[in-house]
């Protein structure tokens, strides 16, 4: 079943997007909960419309996305965590640290699913997170996790 998505699905598409879908699925959740619209026509037309009123908007927050990602690329965010003596963490690191990080060095604030690791990070070091900016721009962003001084 075709429907135009209203607003962003992460794993199914983005905003006034056309996308096949489950009919089930669709039925059942997307069209009740107000996500997506059944894609008739008239509703194509709208989102035809509404793509192209919003063109220029969205070249601009991409054009700002790069911009901000060349920025975070320049830093290293330093991190302080509780570790042994032999240089492993207790637990591992957590996107939800790494916002705040990333919220007191730079100023930007971002969501926590946009935080993605390649591996888990549960040693001191030099570590790279993906920060996701737009639907097309990713930051790589470099990150040194220090043990925290112990405090007697």
């Amino acid at each position: 079943m075709e429907i135009i998505l209203k607003q962003e699905v992460k794993g199914l598409g983005y905003k006034n997007e056309l996308v096949t879908v489950v009919p089930g699925y669709a039925r059942n959740y997307l069209i009740p909960q107000g996500i997506a619209l059944v894609a008739n026509s008239v509703n194509k037309k709208i989102a035809l419309e509404n793509i192209k009123q919003s063109a220029h908007k969205v070249a601009k927050h991409k054009q700002d996305a790069v911009a901000l990602a060349d920025k975070l690329s320049q830093f290293t965010l330093p991190l302080s965590v509780k570790a042994a003596d032999n240089g492993k963490i207790f637990g591992a690191i957590t996107a939800l640290q790494l916002v705040e990080v990333l919220r007191v060095q730079t100023g930007y604030i971002a969501d926590r699913r946009d935080i993605s690791f390649q591996y888990p990070i549960k040693t001191l070091g030099f570590h790279k997170a993906m920060v996701r900016l737009h639907k097309d721009v990713v930051a790589t962003i470099q990150i040194n996790v220090v043990a925290e001084e112990a405090h007697q």
